[in-house]
Parts: structure tokens; sequence; C-alpha cells
């Protein structure tokens, strides 16, 4: 589903649409829509590795892509840091099982976004004029 918003397109994408796909697909999935000028809204995380590859991905083809200046990513989660040791397990389990879907990642190309603020409980996305 994608939202526009005066030339600004914000696509929301549910965690049931990436579950199935492996680490690649993901990777190669996400940059395919911020390539065409979109801000991501996942729920859900990427796995530290995903994470990882997407930001070296983006690195590599900033030379190789024109007018791309690469990507603005920030993650929130419902974690703050105050669960009991119990919770931790259960819900360090439930992620294992069906991935973390308690959080939200906000990807947008570098040449849209200014700047991402983030804190626990927000994020604040800065867009360039």
């Amino acid at each position: 589903m994608a939202k526009k918003i005066k030339g600004l397109t914000i696509e929301f994408i549910p965690y049931s649409e990436i579950r199935d796909l492996n680490s690649g697909e993901r990777v190669k999935k996400l940059l395919s829509i911020v390539l065409t000028n979109r801000i991501i809204v996942l729920q859900g995380r990427l796995k530290p590795e995903e994470e990882t590859r997407l930001i070296e991905d983006t690195m590599a083809m900033i030379d190789h892509v024109k007018h791309f200046k690469g990507i603005e990513l920030a993650v929130i989660g419902a974690d703050n840091g105050n669960n009991p040791v119990l919770r931790k397990f259960t819900s360090g389990i439930a992620k294992m099982l069906v991935g973390d879907t308690a959080a939200m990642t906000i990807i947008g190309p570098a040449s849209i976004v200014k700047e991402i603020k983030k804190n626990p409980r927000k994020i604040e996305l800065m867009l360039k004029k």
C-alpha cells in the first residue's frame, strides 16, 4: 500500500509481505522500492546481517546509479529496555519464530530524507526541500 503526499510516496510494507523471502530477496525488494524514490515504513525489522547487507549494497550502488545518494535507515522498537527477564525471554522466542513485528523500520532515499531522529518512543523524519 502506498500513500502519496504532494510528490512524496510513502509505502507501508507489512511484515507478512517479506516473511517468506530469504535475506537476499528482502534486501533486493527494499532497494528496488527505495530506488523509485519512495520512503518505506516496514512493520518489523530486518535481521542485523540484512541491515548490514542493505547498507553495503547501497554503498556499492552510489557511484553506479544516476541520482542515487544512498539511504537513511532507522528502527524503533517496542522494547525500551525495562522488560523483566521472563518477558525478554518469551519475546526472544517469539521473534525467532515469527520475526520482530513489534518494531518499525523506516528506509528512505538520502536524496529525499534529510535526517531521521529517533528515541525509544518516536521517529522524526526530516525531509529535504
